[in-house]
Protein backbone atom coordinates (compact mmCIF):
# COMPACT_ATOMS: atom_id res chain seq x y z
CA UNK A 1 0.00 0.00 0.00
CA UNK A 2 1.09 3.46 -0.94
CA UNK A 3 1.39 6.36 1.75
CA UNK A 4 1.59 9.75 1.25
CA UNK A 5 4.53 11.12 3.08
CA UNK A 6 4.39 14.76 1.34
CA UNK A 7 3.40 17.33 4.00
CA UNK A 8 0.20 19.51 3.26
CA UNK A 9 0.69 23.64 3.44
CA UNK A 10 1.45 24.60 7.04
CA UNK A 11 -0.79 27.26 9.30
CA UNK A 12 0.41 28.96 11.81
CA UNK A 13 0.16 27.51 15.20
CA UNK A 14 -2.97 28.77 17.52
CA UNK A 15 -2.39 28.32 21.18
CA UNK A 16 -5.15 28.38 23.48
CA UNK A 17 -5.15 29.23 26.99
CA UNK A 18 -4.55 26.56 29.72
CA UNK A 19 -7.65 26.54 30.69
CA UNK A 20 -9.17 25.17 27.40
CA UNK A 21 -6.19 23.12 26.76
CA UNK A 22 -6.35 20.83 30.17
CA UNK A 23 -10.41 21.12 29.25
CA UNK A 24 -9.90 19.22 25.97
CA UNK A 25 -7.99 16.03 27.93
CA UNK A 26 -11.22 15.04 29.10
CA UNK A 27 -13.05 14.72 25.93
CA UNK A 28 -14.79 11.53 26.08
CA UNK A 29 -15.52 11.34 21.98
CA UNK A 30 -13.56 7.80 20.28
CA UNK A 31 -10.61 8.41 19.57
CA UNK A 32 -6.96 6.62 18.91
CA UNK A 33 -4.45 4.98 21.23
CA UNK A 34 -1.83 2.60 21.35
CA UNK A 35 -0.38 0.02 23.78
CA UNK A 36 3.63 -0.19 25.23
CA UNK A 37 5.87 -3.30 23.95
CA UNK A 38 9.16 -4.20 25.51
CA UNK A 39 11.51 -1.21 25.43
CA UNK A 40 11.24 2.31 24.95
CA UNK A 41 7.59 3.44 24.78
CA UNK A 42 5.60 2.33 21.29
CA UNK A 43 8.27 -0.05 20.64
CA UNK A 44 8.14 -3.36 19.10
CA UNK A 45 10.60 -5.91 20.14
CA UNK A 46 13.36 -6.11 17.93
CA UNK A 47 14.38 -9.29 15.73
CA UNK A 48 16.89 -11.35 17.82
CA UNK A 49 20.25 -10.36 18.15
CA UNK A 50 22.94 -10.32 20.27
CA UNK A 51 24.17 -7.00 22.41
CA UNK A 52 27.43 -6.65 21.25
CA UNK A 53 28.48 -2.99 20.15
CA UNK A 54 29.46 -1.80 16.85
CA UNK A 55 32.74 -3.04 15.67
CA UNK A 56 34.68 0.60 17.14
CA UNK A 57 32.45 -0.13 20.44
CA UNK A 58 30.86 3.16 19.94
CA UNK A 59 27.73 4.74 18.45
CA UNK A 60 28.07 6.40 15.12
CA UNK A 61 29.00 10.55 15.66
CA UNK A 62 26.04 12.75 15.85
CA UNK A 63 25.05 14.07 12.08
CA UNK A 64 23.72 17.67 10.87
CA UNK A 65 20.25 16.15 11.42
CA UNK A 66 20.91 16.91 15.46
CA UNK A 67 22.14 20.85 14.43
CA UNK A 68 19.92 23.98 14.15
CA UNK A 69 18.26 24.84 10.79
CA UNK A 70 20.48 26.65 8.92
CA UNK A 71 17.93 28.65 7.01
CA UNK A 72 17.03 32.16 8.49
CA UNK A 73 13.57 32.09 10.83
CA UNK A 74 11.02 34.11 10.28
CA UNK A 75 10.17 36.48 13.47
CA UNK A 76 7.48 34.85 15.88
CA UNK A 77 6.45 34.09 19.22
CA UNK A 78 8.83 30.97 19.63
CA UNK A 79 11.95 33.05 18.35
CA UNK A 80 15.14 32.86 20.69
CA UNK A 81 13.38 29.42 21.77
CA UNK A 82 14.86 25.93 21.36
CA UNK A 83 12.87 22.84 20.80
CA UNK A 84 14.43 19.42 20.08
CA UNK A 85 11.99 17.17 18.17
CA UNK A 86 12.74 13.44 18.91
CA UNK A 87 11.71 10.94 15.98
CA UNK A 88 11.13 7.42 18.22
CA UNK A 89 13.25 4.98 16.45
CA UNK A 90 15.07 5.00 12.90
CA UNK A 91 13.85 3.29 9.75
CA UNK A 92 17.56 1.40 9.92
CA UNK A 93 17.44 -0.11 13.20
CA UNK A 94 15.68 -3.11 12.05
CA UNK A 95 19.24 -4.05 10.17
CA UNK A 96 21.43 -3.21 12.73
CA UNK A 97 20.21 -5.24 15.97
CA UNK A 98 22.93 -6.40 17.49
CA UNK A 99 23.81 -2.82 17.86
CA UNK A 100 20.40 -1.61 19.18
CA UNK A 101 20.29 -4.47 21.50
CA UNK A 102 23.74 -3.16 23.41
CA UNK A 103 22.72 -2.37 26.97
CA UNK A 104 23.18 1.50 27.69
CA UNK A 105 22.72 3.09 31.55
CA UNK A 106 19.31 4.98 31.92
CA UNK A 107 20.23 6.07 35.34
CA UNK A 108 18.20 3.68 37.21
CA UNK A 109 19.44 0.48 35.86
CA UNK A 110 20.32 -0.65 32.08
CA UNK A 111 18.17 -1.04 29.21
CA UNK A 112 18.05 -1.77 25.50
CA UNK A 113 20.44 1.06 23.15
CA UNK A 114 17.00 0.87 20.79
CA UNK A 115 14.14 -0.80 19.70
CA UNK A 116 12.71 -1.05 16.02
CA UNK A 117 9.39 0.16 16.92
CA UNK A 118 6.23 -1.15 15.36
CA UNK A 119 4.20 -1.32 12.37
CA UNK A 120 0.23 -1.24 11.04
CA UNK A 121 -0.42 -4.56 9.49
CA UNK A 122 -0.01 -3.36 6.06
CA UNK A 123 3.77 -2.34 6.85
CA UNK A 124 3.07 0.90 7.50
CA UNK A 125 6.66 1.30 10.06
CA UNK A 126 6.63 3.69 13.68
CA UNK A 127 9.87 4.83 12.49
CA UNK A 128 8.46 6.25 9.30
CA UNK A 129 5.45 7.52 11.10
CA UNK A 130 7.31 9.17 13.19
CA UNK A 131 10.14 11.04 10.95
CA UNK A 132 6.77 12.58 8.81
CA UNK A 133 5.08 13.57 11.74
CA UNK A 134 8.21 15.17 13.27
CA UNK A 135 9.31 16.79 10.19
CA UNK A 136 5.70 18.53 10.28
CA UNK A 137 6.40 19.71 13.43
CA UNK A 138 9.39 21.43 12.82
CA UNK A 139 8.04 23.07 9.57
CA UNK A 140 5.16 24.52 11.88
CA UNK A 141 7.25 25.37 14.87
CA UNK A 142 9.94 27.33 12.47
CA UNK A 143 7.44 28.86 11.01
CA UNK A 144 6.98 30.29 14.88
CA UNK A 145 10.47 31.17 14.65
CA UNK A 146 11.60 28.60 16.87
CA UNK A 147 15.11 27.17 16.30
CA UNK A 148 14.38 23.17 16.23
CA UNK A 149 16.86 19.95 15.94
CA UNK A 150 15.60 16.84 15.26
CA UNK A 151 17.42 13.99 17.01
CA UNK A 152 17.96 11.90 13.74
CA UNK A 153 16.51 12.53 10.83
CA UNK A 154 17.26 8.66 9.37
CA UNK A 155 20.82 9.50 8.29
CA UNK A 156 22.70 7.64 10.23
CA UNK A 157 22.52 3.74 10.23
CA UNK A 158 20.50 2.97 13.40
CA UNK A 159 19.67 4.83 16.58
CA UNK A 160 20.61 7.44 18.13
CA UNK A 161 20.50 5.04 21.31
CA UNK A 162 18.00 6.52 23.97
CA UNK A 163 21.03 8.09 25.91
CA UNK A 164 22.10 10.16 23.57
CA UNK A 165 18.20 11.20 22.50
CA UNK A 166 18.03 12.58 26.41
CA UNK A 167 22.10 14.08 26.19
CA UNK A 168 21.20 15.96 22.52
CA UNK A 169 18.13 17.96 24.11
CA UNK A 170 20.44 18.24 27.21
CA UNK A 171 23.04 20.19 25.24
CA UNK A 172 21.17 21.77 23.07
CA UNK A 173 19.58 23.37 26.53
CA UNK A 174 16.29 23.31 25.47
CA UNK A 175 13.08 24.98 26.31
CA UNK A 176 11.48 21.81 25.50
CA UNK A 177 11.64 18.38 23.73
CA UNK A 178 8.96 16.18 22.28
CA UNK A 179 9.71 12.71 21.00
CA UNK A 180 7.48 11.31 18.37
CA UNK A 181 5.60 7.79 18.53
CA UNK A 182 2.92 5.19 17.90
CA UNK A 183 1.96 2.36 19.68
CA UNK A 184 1.52 -1.43 19.39
CA UNK A 185 -1.07 -2.56 21.39
CA UNK A 186 -4.05 -4.81 21.19
CA UNK A 187 -6.74 -4.25 18.53
CA UNK A 188 -9.66 -2.28 20.04
CA UNK A 189 -6.95 -0.34 22.72
CA UNK A 190 -7.45 3.38 21.11
CA UNK A 191 -6.62 7.39 22.10
CA UNK A 192 -3.37 8.84 22.50
CA UNK A 193 -2.02 9.46 25.65
CA UNK A 194 1.55 11.55 26.51
CA UNK A 195 3.74 9.60 28.58
CA UNK A 196 5.66 12.23 31.56
CA UNK A 197 8.28 11.38 33.61
CA UNK A 198 8.82 10.49 37.30
CA UNK A 199 10.57 11.41 40.02
CA UNK A 200 14.00 9.66 39.44
CA UNK A 201 16.71 10.07 41.35
CA UNK A 202 19.92 7.70 40.95
CA UNK A 203 22.74 6.97 38.70
CA UNK A 204 23.40 9.38 36.28
CA UNK A 205 19.23 10.55 36.24
CA UNK A 206 17.80 13.06 38.37
CA UNK A 207 14.27 13.96 36.95
CA UNK A 208 13.65 16.03 40.08
CA UNK A 209 13.70 19.78 38.55
CA UNK A 210 12.09 18.67 35.21
CA UNK A 211 8.94 16.81 36.71
CA UNK A 212 6.64 20.17 36.77
CA UNK A 213 7.54 21.56 33.80
CA UNK A 214 7.18 18.34 31.92
CA UNK A 215 3.64 17.93 32.99
CA UNK A 216 2.70 21.25 32.06
CA UNK A 217 4.39 20.44 28.71
CA UNK A 218 2.75 17.09 28.58
CA UNK A 219 -0.99 18.53 29.87
CA UNK A 220 -1.01 21.12 27.24
CA UNK A 221 -0.07 18.72 24.35
CA UNK A 222 -2.64 16.51 25.35
CA UNK A 223 -5.16 19.13 25.01
CA UNK A 224 -4.08 20.75 22.06
CA UNK A 225 -3.52 17.56 20.36
CA UNK A 226 -7.33 16.46 21.66
CA UNK A 227 -9.36 19.33 20.09
CA UNK A 228 -6.67 19.70 16.85
CA UNK A 229 -7.15 15.92 15.95
CA UNK A 230 -10.34 14.55 17.02
CA UNK A 231 -9.02 12.00 18.61
CA UNK A 232 -9.55 10.89 22.14
CA UNK A 233 -7.41 10.37 25.24
CA UNK A 234 -6.54 6.92 25.47
CA UNK A 235 -9.47 4.05 26.67
CA UNK A 236 -6.85 2.19 28.61
CA UNK A 237 -3.46 3.35 30.02
CA UNK A 238 -4.05 7.28 32.19
CA UNK A 239 -7.74 7.14 33.12
CA UNK A 240 -8.97 8.68 30.55
CA UNK A 241 -6.77 11.89 31.06
CA UNK A 242 -4.46 11.08 28.12
CA UNK A 243 -1.27 11.28 30.78
CA UNK A 244 0.49 8.78 32.11
CA UNK A 245 3.87 8.94 34.20
CA UNK A 246 6.45 6.33 33.68
CA UNK A 247 10.20 5.82 35.58
CA UNK A 248 11.19 3.31 32.85
CA UNK A 249 12.32 4.99 29.93
CA UNK A 250 16.01 6.42 29.79
CA UNK A 251 15.01 8.82 27.56
CA UNK A 252 12.93 10.84 29.89
CA UNK A 253 15.27 9.63 32.90
CA UNK A 254 18.03 11.23 31.61
CA UNK A 255 16.85 14.33 30.25
CA UNK A 256 17.77 17.65 32.02
CA UNK A 257 15.42 19.78 30.06
CA UNK A 258 11.12 19.47 29.75
CA UNK A 259 10.51 16.72 27.95
CA UNK A 260 7.39 14.11 27.34
CA UNK A 261 7.15 11.10 25.02
CA UNK A 262 3.52 11.49 23.00
CA UNK A 263 2.06 8.18 21.41
CA UNK A 264 -0.22 9.15 18.52
CA UNK A 265 -1.93 6.22 18.26
CA UNK A 266 -2.26 2.51 18.06
CA UNK A 267 -0.86 1.08 14.99
CA UNK A 268 -2.07 -2.44 15.42
CA UNK A 269 -5.88 -1.41 15.41
CA UNK A 270 -7.22 -0.68 12.08
CA UNK A 271 -9.17 2.34 13.21
CA UNK A 272 -6.52 3.99 14.16
CA UNK A 273 -3.92 2.76 11.22
CA UNK A 274 -6.61 4.48 9.09
CA UNK A 275 -5.40 7.62 10.90
CA UNK A 276 -2.09 7.40 11.69
CA UNK A 277 -1.38 6.11 7.57
CA UNK A 278 -3.50 9.30 6.58
CA UNK A 279 -1.34 12.67 4.96
CA UNK A 280 -4.08 15.00 6.49
CA UNK A 281 -4.62 13.31 9.65
CA UNK A 282 -0.25 13.26 10.38
CA UNK A 283 -0.79 17.26 9.60
CA UNK A 284 -3.32 17.44 12.73
CA UNK A 285 -0.97 15.26 14.81
CA UNK A 286 2.02 17.97 14.11
CA UNK A 287 -0.51 20.96 14.54
CA UNK A 288 -1.88 19.42 17.94
CA UNK A 289 1.74 19.16 19.15
CA UNK A 290 2.81 22.79 17.78
CA UNK A 291 0.18 24.33 19.51
CA UNK A 292 0.56 22.44 22.53
CA UNK A 293 4.56 23.23 22.53
CA UNK A 294 3.54 26.84 21.80
CA UNK A 295 0.89 27.18 24.61
CA UNK A 296 3.85 25.58 27.13
CA UNK A 297 6.32 27.85 25.80
CA UNK A 298 4.43 31.11 25.77
CA UNK A 299 2.60 30.50 29.20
Amino acid sequence: MPYDDSPPPTRRARPLSVAAALAAVCLTAAGCGGGQEPGEAGAASPRPGGDAATPTGKQPEPTASASPSAKPLPKGPLTGRTVVVDPGHNPGNRDHTREINRQVDIGTGRKECDTTGTATNDGYAEARFTLDVSHRLRALLEAEGARVRLTHDADRPFGPCIDERARIGNEAKADAVVSVHADGSAVGNRGFHVILPAGVKGGGADTSKIVKSSADLGARIAGHFARTTGSAPSNYIGGNTGLDTRDDLGGLNLSTVPKVFVECGNMRDPKDAALLTSASWRQKAAQGLADGITSYLKG
